[in-house]
């Protein structure tokens, strides 16, 4: 057993993946962010699906139609496969851990 807000890196300087779950059919992962995002150029444009909460901390998602979700802890959004987006802003005083599930 494990506890998804433990062994948090002391160095954050680069947003941390962990994959906790890998099968053929779905991922998990928790991803860890302290102030870190998207380039300025470019967007996510994934294959799959992707449900993803934030369990601590705020982000800020932008997608290409102009939209924007500003995510607090126990907010969750789901993005579907090949819309664009990406993050443009993590907390900077505090981790945000994120839940994301990618799913065909």
């Amino acid at each position: 057993m494990k506890n998804i807000f433990a062994d948090i890196p002391k160095n954050l300087e680069s947003e941390i993946f962990e994959r906790l779950i890998d099968t053929d059919n779905v991922q998990i992962e928790r991803i860890i962010s302290l102030g870190q995002r998207s380039p300025e150029t470019g967007w996510f444009n994934q294959d799959k699906n992707e449900w993803v909460m934030v369990l601590k901390g705020e982000a800020v998602l932008i997608f290409e139609d102009g939209s924007i979700s500003k995510m607090k802890s126990g907010d969750h959004i789901n993005i579907p496969a090949h819309k664009k987006h990406r993050v443009d802003q993590t907390s900077t005083d505090s981790e945000t851990i994120w839940l994301a599930v990618h799913y065909q």
